[in-house]
Protein backbone atom coordinates (compact mmCIF):
# COMPACT_ATOMS: atom_id res chain seq x y z
CA UNK A 1 0.00 0.00 0.00
CA UNK A 2 1.72 3.58 -0.71
CA UNK A 3 2.50 5.77 1.97
CA UNK A 4 -0.39 8.02 2.89
CA UNK A 5 -0.16 11.80 2.21
CA UNK A 6 -0.01 14.24 5.63
CA UNK A 7 -1.91 17.29 5.98
CA UNK A 8 -1.12 19.52 8.96
CA UNK A 9 -3.71 21.19 11.20
CA UNK A 10 -4.46 23.23 14.05
CA UNK A 11 -7.35 23.13 16.44
CA UNK A 12 -9.47 26.87 16.14
CA UNK A 13 -9.91 28.62 19.12
CA UNK A 14 -11.74 31.27 17.93
CA UNK A 15 -15.51 29.94 16.53
CA UNK A 16 -18.16 32.08 14.70
CA UNK A 17 -18.74 33.50 11.38
CA UNK A 18 -16.51 36.82 12.03
CA UNK A 19 -13.89 34.67 13.23
CA UNK A 20 -13.79 32.03 10.06
CA UNK A 21 -14.28 35.47 8.02
CA UNK A 22 -10.89 36.42 9.06
CA UNK A 23 -9.32 32.88 8.86
CA UNK A 24 -10.37 32.89 5.18
CA UNK A 25 -9.06 36.61 4.09
CA UNK A 26 -5.47 34.67 5.56
CA UNK A 27 -5.47 31.77 3.53
CA UNK A 28 -6.66 29.19 6.06
CA UNK A 29 -10.08 27.17 6.09
CA UNK A 30 -12.01 26.24 8.85
CA UNK A 31 -12.74 22.83 9.29
CA UNK A 32 -14.47 20.43 11.76
CA UNK A 33 -12.27 16.83 12.33
CA UNK A 34 -15.06 13.85 13.12
CA UNK A 35 -14.54 10.61 14.51
CA UNK A 36 -16.21 7.63 13.92
CA UNK A 37 -17.58 7.54 17.70
CA UNK A 38 -19.47 10.86 16.20
CA UNK A 39 -17.28 13.63 18.30
CA UNK A 40 -15.53 16.15 16.97
CA UNK A 41 -12.64 18.90 16.90
CA UNK A 42 -12.68 22.49 15.26
CA UNK A 43 -9.81 22.54 13.19
CA UNK A 44 -8.75 25.03 10.23
CA UNK A 45 -5.97 24.19 7.67
CA UNK A 46 -3.71 26.03 4.99
CA UNK A 47 -5.66 26.75 2.06
CA UNK A 48 -2.97 25.88 -0.49
CA UNK A 49 -1.87 23.19 1.27
CA UNK A 50 -5.47 21.41 1.50
CA UNK A 51 -5.68 22.27 -2.37
CA UNK A 52 -2.83 20.22 -3.35
CA UNK A 53 -3.63 17.22 -1.12
CA UNK A 54 -7.52 17.38 -2.41
CA UNK A 55 -6.35 17.25 -6.30
CA UNK A 56 -4.39 13.78 -5.56
CA UNK A 57 -7.15 12.25 -2.77
CA UNK A 58 -10.45 13.50 -4.07
CA UNK A 59 -13.22 12.15 -1.42
CA UNK A 60 -12.55 7.99 -0.97
CA UNK A 61 -8.72 8.04 -1.07
CA UNK A 62 -6.82 8.20 2.74
CA UNK A 63 -4.46 10.77 4.03
CA UNK A 64 -3.00 11.21 7.48
CA UNK A 65 -4.21 14.38 8.93
CA UNK A 66 -1.78 16.07 12.54
CA UNK A 67 -2.71 18.37 14.71
CA UNK A 68 -2.02 18.93 18.16
CA UNK A 69 -5.59 18.58 20.36
CA UNK A 70 -4.69 20.36 24.18
CA UNK A 71 -1.35 18.51 24.15
CA UNK A 72 -2.25 15.15 22.62
CA UNK A 73 -0.59 14.88 19.13
CA UNK A 74 -3.60 13.52 17.03
CA UNK A 75 -2.48 11.44 13.41
CA UNK A 76 -5.14 10.25 12.24
CA UNK A 77 -6.63 8.11 8.86
CA UNK A 78 -8.75 10.40 7.51
CA UNK A 79 -10.89 11.07 4.38
CA UNK A 80 -12.62 14.64 3.14
CA UNK A 81 -15.79 14.22 4.17
CA UNK A 82 -17.99 17.12 2.99
CA UNK A 83 -17.11 20.43 1.08
CA UNK A 84 -18.26 23.46 1.01
CA UNK A 85 -18.00 25.97 -1.72
CA UNK A 86 -18.28 29.45 -1.95
CA UNK A 87 -21.68 30.51 -3.65
CA UNK A 88 -19.55 32.41 -6.59
CA UNK A 89 -16.17 31.10 -6.44
CA UNK A 90 -14.35 28.27 -6.74
CA UNK A 91 -13.10 28.23 -3.43
CA UNK A 92 -13.73 26.59 -0.21
CA UNK A 93 -15.43 28.05 2.49
CA UNK A 94 -15.33 24.75 5.09
CA UNK A 95 -14.52 21.10 5.34
CA UNK A 96 -15.09 17.89 7.29
CA UNK A 97 -12.73 15.52 7.88
CA UNK A 98 -13.83 11.97 8.83
CA UNK A 99 -11.22 9.95 10.99
CA UNK A 100 -12.13 6.41 9.81
CA UNK A 101 -12.17 3.56 11.58
CA UNK A 102 -9.93 1.25 9.22
CA UNK A 103 -11.73 -2.14 10.95
CA UNK A 104 -15.04 -0.65 9.74
CA UNK A 105 -17.25 -0.32 6.71
CA UNK A 106 -18.43 2.99 5.14
CA UNK A 107 -21.01 4.21 3.11
CA UNK A 108 -20.36 6.90 0.30
CA UNK A 109 -21.29 7.83 -3.13
CA UNK A 110 -19.08 7.53 -5.80
CA UNK A 111 -19.75 8.56 -9.76
CA UNK A 112 -19.95 5.80 -12.78
CA UNK A 113 -17.55 6.29 -15.57
CA UNK A 114 -19.05 4.30 -18.50
CA UNK A 115 -16.93 3.30 -21.11
CA UNK A 116 -17.17 1.70 -24.66
CA UNK A 117 -20.17 2.33 -27.05
CA UNK A 118 -23.30 0.35 -26.03
CA UNK A 119 -23.79 -2.06 -29.74
CA UNK A 120 -27.61 -0.94 -29.62
CA UNK A 121 -26.71 2.39 -30.53
CA UNK A 122 -24.69 1.01 -33.36
CA UNK A 123 -28.14 0.06 -34.81
CA UNK A 124 -30.17 2.80 -34.11
CA UNK A 125 -31.30 2.32 -30.67
CA UNK A 126 -31.00 5.11 -28.11
CA UNK A 127 -28.87 5.12 -24.90
CA UNK A 128 -30.20 6.92 -21.78
CA UNK A 129 -28.76 6.99 -18.41
CA UNK A 130 -30.36 7.52 -15.41
CA UNK A 131 -27.79 7.68 -12.84
CA UNK A 132 -24.20 8.42 -12.82
CA UNK A 133 -23.59 7.64 -9.31
CA UNK A 134 -24.57 4.87 -6.96
CA UNK A 135 -23.56 4.82 -3.08
CA UNK A 136 -21.41 1.90 -2.73
CA UNK A 137 -20.34 0.21 1.05
CA UNK A 138 -16.25 -0.95 1.73
CA UNK A 139 -13.70 -0.58 4.17
CA UNK A 140 -11.57 2.81 3.70
CA UNK A 141 -8.46 1.61 2.33
CA UNK A 142 -10.35 -0.24 -0.37
CA UNK A 143 -12.80 2.84 -1.50
CA UNK A 144 -12.74 3.32 -4.83
CA UNK A 145 -12.71 6.52 -6.71
CA UNK A 146 -14.92 5.33 -9.67
CA UNK A 147 -16.94 2.36 -10.69
CA UNK A 148 -15.99 1.49 -14.63
CA UNK A 149 -18.89 0.41 -16.59
CA UNK A 150 -18.47 -1.15 -19.73
CA UNK A 151 -21.29 -0.90 -21.76
CA UNK A 152 -20.33 -2.08 -24.82
CA UNK A 153 -22.50 -5.24 -24.72
CA UNK A 154 -25.87 -3.50 -24.11
CA UNK A 155 -28.53 -4.25 -27.04
CA UNK A 156 -31.46 -2.61 -28.02
CA UNK A 157 -33.81 -3.09 -25.46
CA UNK A 158 -31.69 -4.07 -23.08
CA UNK A 159 -30.49 -2.20 -20.06
CA UNK A 160 -28.46 -2.48 -16.63
CA UNK A 161 -29.56 -2.52 -13.15
CA UNK A 162 -27.39 -1.51 -10.26
CA UNK A 163 -27.02 -5.13 -9.07
CA UNK A 164 -25.67 -6.03 -12.56
CA UNK A 165 -22.67 -4.10 -11.69
CA UNK A 166 -19.00 -5.40 -11.65
CA UNK A 167 -17.47 -4.28 -8.47
CA UNK A 168 -13.87 -4.04 -7.04
CA UNK A 169 -12.61 -6.64 -4.63
CA UNK A 170 -14.24 -5.65 -0.77
CA UNK A 171 -16.69 -2.88 -2.54
CA UNK A 172 -20.24 -3.70 -2.83
CA UNK A 173 -23.29 -1.51 -3.88
CA UNK A 174 -25.38 -0.07 -1.09
CA UNK A 175 -29.53 -0.14 -2.52
CA UNK A 176 -31.94 -1.44 -1.75
CA UNK A 177 -34.36 -1.91 -4.23
CA UNK A 178 -32.50 -2.65 -7.87
CA UNK A 179 -32.50 0.45 -9.82
CA UNK A 180 -31.97 1.03 -13.07
CA UNK A 181 -28.66 2.34 -14.40
CA UNK A 182 -29.21 2.88 -18.14
CA UNK A 183 -31.37 1.38 -21.00
CA UNK A 184 -31.09 1.22 -24.62
CA UNK A 185 -34.24 2.33 -26.19
CA UNK A 186 -35.31 0.61 -29.74
CA UNK A 187 -35.40 3.81 -32.36
CA UNK A 188 -38.51 5.73 -32.13
CA UNK A 189 -39.29 4.61 -29.37
CA UNK A 190 -40.98 7.32 -26.94
CA UNK A 191 -40.18 5.27 -23.69
CA UNK A 192 -38.20 7.10 -21.13
CA UNK A 193 -39.58 5.07 -17.97
CA UNK A 194 -36.22 3.87 -15.91
CA UNK A 195 -38.89 1.16 -15.07
CA UNK A 196 -39.24 -0.71 -18.50
CA UNK A 197 -36.10 -2.37 -18.10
Amino acid sequence: MAEKLTLTAEVRTQIGKNANRRLRAAGIIPAVYYTADGSSVPVQVQEKAFTKLYATVGRTALFTLEFDNKGTKVSKACLVWDIEYYPTQNRYQHIDFYGVDLDRELRVRVPLVFTGVAKGTKLGGRLEIFREQIYIVSKAETLPSKIDVNISNIDVNQGLRVADLVMPQGVRAHYADNYAILNVNAPGSDKSDEDQI
